[in-house]
């Protein structure tokens, strides 16, 4: 056969944001040979995307699948949508470097802050690294499906040359410390890390409460790092920031400054305020500021309103108030539950003692649910609360939410739209030059909710019926943009001698499903997965490893420690 693959008769949208073209894809040795017309040529198979969209894979900048890996190589959600190489160890938690005393500590930690159990953590990894590089050798060890990128984590590092003082307010490192920390840096990204990652924000706390390590650190402290960053990997290697924008703005901004001007990459998580163009024009002149001579700043932000899923898989707003609640969510299955919401007298007291608990007065007007049709209702609309339905049918919201829940059998859930409710505002944001619009957070807090779907909201809510983007637009800024800001070589476009990472996409169809929950980590863990319609092929190396939704279980992914630079 003259090819490995080829893919044929599909509408080519190919990253750089250039508009759709009709053409075939041949590929070979996992690289793309040709692209044109191919209707002479042979290979061992064809997929007929005639009428489908053929796009770049997804470059997924913002994840926490460090520990998932291990006992989930196929890195699902992420892999149901499109995701064809995935940053891990954002937001400073990560587990290397780590010598072998420390390895509890950090999978204590990452559990508080993502929500990822300290004992599946520990035993699902195979802790056979002490060195960032040793880490990387051992994830691609476990042969993941995707392409892997890891970024070097402040907590793991500021732990090992501060201890235990790394997380006390005010605590600075001493100069011997600093050296220490600004040593372990430069050696990660030597050994194959993209960057430095941090987590500045407030609410990331470790077990006993305090902040993670890194929270506090000084300016003198981060800019010791990114010159670490930079002498490590040269310019354009990253620096990734969850900042802390309620009480040290002004800090933050000069911490992005400081990176910029040493030749970094900055990457921060972003997003808008409620109030009035929720921070748009503010954050568009600092964008275009600090782009300019050479400089690279770039934000993420989610693509739908979200922050928790309340139901009967896991949360209840009640549970804290209410003896009924909590007798209800402690019993072992959704099942079990229901059958207690069928009860008139259980049901009564439950609807009683959620109505006296008063968390539905602030809450209602942010609960969506996602109904129970073939996909979620996102309410994009916003005419679907749990508020708006309750006053529709002259009942409390309690009452609602019950009777919900039990016609479901426990299956809806009820999007909290904790961040990013003001719609207008976020994709006025999004339209930024210089945001990616896919902040999914793929394996954290899988207990409570899930935004693994965004790259799918984004193209079939965003782009397909708001109009927000156009398709081209919308696939750069997930595949050409978001390859760039990395440093990817020869990724995040369809051109000929670059790697075959392809999605196939039926986009007049392409939607999310529903979230569930299952039980499928070690110990019995946890966590919401979320599938999606409308792939009809994703390729790693010219692999297939999703087929019309599903996994194949074919695992081809590398993990890429060579970037472009300079």
């Amino acid at each position: 056969m003259e090819y490995d693959l080829i893919v044929s008769g599909g509408t080519v949208v190919d990253g750089s944001g250039a508009d759709a073209v009709q053409a075939d894809i041949a590929v070979s040795n996992g690289r793309i040979a040709r692209i044109g017309d191919l209707s002479g040529a042979s290979a061992a198979r064809t997929i007929d995307a005639t009428g489908k969209v053929v796009t770049p894979g997804f470059v997924d900048l913002h994840t926490h699948l460090d520990a998932q890996v291990g006992w989930d190589p196929l890195m699902s959600s992420s892999s149901y949508h499109g995701v064809t190489t995935a940053m891990i160890g954002n937001c400073g938690v990560t587990f290397a470097p780590c010598s072998p005393k420390n390895r509890r500590y950090l999978a204590e930690l990452m559990e508080s802050v993502e929500d990822i159990a300290a004992d599946a953590i520990m035993d699902g990894l195979p802790w056979d690294w002490t060195s960032y590089g040793e880490y990387l050798d051992s994830v691609q060890a476990l042969r993941p499906a995707l392409n892997v990128v890891g970024l070097a984590g402040h907590s793991a590092i500021r732990y090992e040359a501060m201890g235990d003082r790394s997380m006390d307010e005010g605590a600075q490192p001493s100069d011997k410390e600093l050296e220490h920390i600004a040593q372990m840096v430069k050696q990660s990204v030597e050994e194959g890390a993209v960057g430095f990652s941090t987590s500045r924000f407030l609410l990331h706390t470790v077990p006993d409460g305090r902040c993670t390590p890194g929270t506090w650190a000084d300016l003198r402290e981060t800019k010791a790092i990114q010159e670490a960053v930079i002498a490590g990997g040269g310019t354009g290697a990253l620096f990734q920031s969850a900042n802390d924008m309620q009480t040290r703005y002004e800090t933050e901004l000069q911490m992005f400054r400081d990176g910029t001007e040493l030749g970094c990459q900055v990457l921060f998580s972003g997003g808008t305020g409620a109030q009035g163009d929720g921070g748009v024009s503010r954050w568009g002149e600092f964008l275009e500021q600090h782009n300019e001579g050479g400089r690279r700043l770039a934000s993420i932000c989610h693509t739908r309103p979200s922050g928790a899923f309340f139901g009967l898989a896991q949360l209840s707003p009640f549970t804290k108030k209410s003896s009924a609640w909590k007798e209800l969510m402690a019993l072992p299955t959704i099942a079990d539950r229901v059958d207690v919401l069928r009860d008139d007298i259980q049901r009564a007291r439950l609807i009683a003692e959620g109505i006296e608990a008063g968390d539905m007065d602030g809450l209602a007007h942010m609960l969506h649910p996602f109904g129970n049709g073939e996909t979620p209702d996102l309410d994009f609309a916003r005419e679907a609360s749990l508020k708006q339905l309750a006053e529709a049918a002259g009942k409390d919201p309690v009452e609602v939410y019950v009777e919900r829940l039990l016609a479901s059998e426990g299956r809806e859930f009820f999007n909290f739209w904790m961040f990013g409710g003001n719609l207008e505002n976020q994709w006025k944001y999004m339209q930024l030059p210089n945001v990616v619009p896919m902040l999914g957070d793929a394996g954290a807090h899988v207990g409570f909710f899930t935004d693994t779907d965004s790259p799918t909201v984004l193209l079939s809510e965003l782009t397909r019926k708001q109009g927000v983007y156009t398709l081209p637009e919308a696939i750069y800024r997930i595949t050409g943009k978001s390859a760039e800001i990395i440093g990817l070589k020869e990724r995040g476009q369809l051109k000929e001698g670059w790697h075959a990472d392809i999605n196939v996409i039926d986009y007049d169809n392409l939607s999310t499903c529903h979230p569930e929950y299952v039980n499928d980590f070690p110990h019995g863990g946890g966590r919401f997965v979320v599938k999606a319609r409308g792939y009809d092929a994703t390729l790693v190396g010219g692999q297939v490893i999703i087929e019309n939704g599903d996994h194949t279980g074919v695992r081809p992914g590398s993990v890429i420690r060579e970037f472009v630079r300079g």
